[in-house]
C-alpha cells in the first residue's frame, strides 16, 4: 500500500540537508523565516523567494509539550539562538517569521508560541497550524496530509485544494519511544536513540502496535474522504516500514517524503510574511 513517488518537492527535501551552515548572504527583505516549536527539538528554516530553504538550523529543546509551552525562557532561548546563528551566516538581520501550532491547540497557547518568537527578537509573527503548514511545502490539492509530531497527530483532508477538515489526535514520536522504552527496560531518551540509530527496522514488532495507533487516529479523523491518498509528513513516521504498517491497516495508499521531518518546516517559512 505504501508508495514514494516524484513530487513537487522532493528535490528540494533530498537536498535541503545540504543548505544547513552553507548558505551565501543575501537581502533580508526577500528572505522568509520559520520558527517549527517541536516537542524535542526547535527548527529555523529560511527561503528565498521562491520558497526554496537557504537556511536550516536545529537545535534539541524540551521547552515545547505537545504545542504547549511549557518553559518559556528555553524556548525563547532556543529560538533566538537560531535567529542569531542565521543572522550571522546569511548576512542579514531577520525580523519577520511565522511559527506553527497543532491544530486543536487552544488560542491562549497558540499566542504563546507567537509571544516566544516575539522575546526571540521577531516584530512581525504569523501563526499557522501545523497541517497548513505541512501543505505549504507539499502542494497537495486532493488528499489527507498527516503531520506526526512528538507529541500529536494532525491531520487535514484537502479537496480542490480547500482545507475542508482539520484535526489533531495525541500520540506521536514521544508515545513511540514510550513503548519502545517499556519493551526494553531503558530509558525513553535511550529509545529515541536507539529508534534513530539502530540498524533499520530492527524495532518494527515492538513498534508496530503505535503506528497501527496512528493510523487507527487518521482513520477516525477522515471518514467519509476514505478515496484520498495519505501524505505523511513529520519526522516520527520515517522509521522503516512505518509507512507500510499505516497503510496496510487502513488499506489505502500512503505516499512518503525524503526528509519528512523537513516538511513542517519548510511550510512554515513559506507561510511568512
Amino acid at each position: 500500500m505504501a508508495a514514494s513517488r516524484p513530487n513537487p518537492v522532493t528535490d528540494v527535501l533530498e537536498s535541503a540537508d545540504a543548505v544547513v551552515r552553507s548558505a551565501a548572504p543575501t537581502r533580508a527583505e526577500v528572505l522568509r523565516t520559520g520558527i517549527d516549536l517541536g516537542t524535542a527539538t526547535c527548527v529555523i528554516t529560511v527561503v528565498d523567494p521562491d520558497g526554496l530553504p537557504v537556511w536550516i538550523d536545529v537545535t534539541h529543546t524540551a521547552a515545547v509539550r505537545d504545542g504547549v509551552v511549557v518553559d518559556f525562557a528555553a524556548a525563547t532561548r532556543a529560538t533566538e539562538d537560531l535567529r542569531v546563528g542565521a543572522q550571522e551566516a546569511l548576512g542579514v538581520v531577520l525580523e519577520r517569521a511565522a511559527t506553527a501550532y497543532p491544530p486543536c491547540v487552544g488560542e491562549a497557547e497558540s499566542r504563546a508560541c507567537r509571544f516566544v518568537l516575539e522575546g526571540a527578537g521577531f516584530d512581525e509573527v504569523v501563526l499557522v497550524d501545523e497541517v497548513s503548514a505541512a501543505n505549504a511545502a507539499l502542494a497537495v490539492t486532493d488528499g489527507v496530509v498527516v503531520d506526526v509530531g512528538g507529541g500529536s497527530t494532525g491531520v487535514g483532508v484537502f479537496r480542490d485544494g480547500e482545507l475542508v477538515a482539520l484535526d489533531d489526535r495525541p500520540g506521536g514520536g514521544h508515545q513511540l519511544d514510550l513503548i519502545l522504552s517499556g519493551a526494553l527496560g531503558i530509558h525513553p531518551a535511550e529509545a529515541e536513540r536507539r529508534k534513530r540509530e539502530e540498524p533499520a527496522g530492527e524495532y518494527l514488532t515492538i513498534l508496530r502496535p503505535g503506528f497501527e495507533r496512528i493510523a487507527h487516529n487518521v482513520g477516525e479523523l477522515t471518514r467519509g474522504a476514505e478515496d484520498l491518498e495519505i501524505h505523511l509528513a513529520g519526522g516520527a513516521l520515517m522509521y522503516p516500514g512505518a509507512s507500510e504498517v499505516i497503510g496496510r491497516y487502513l488499506r489505502r495508499p500512503v505516499r512518503t517524503y525524503p526528509n519528512a521531518h523537513l516538511i513542517t518546516p519548510l511550510g512554515i517559512a513559506r507561510s511568512a510574511p
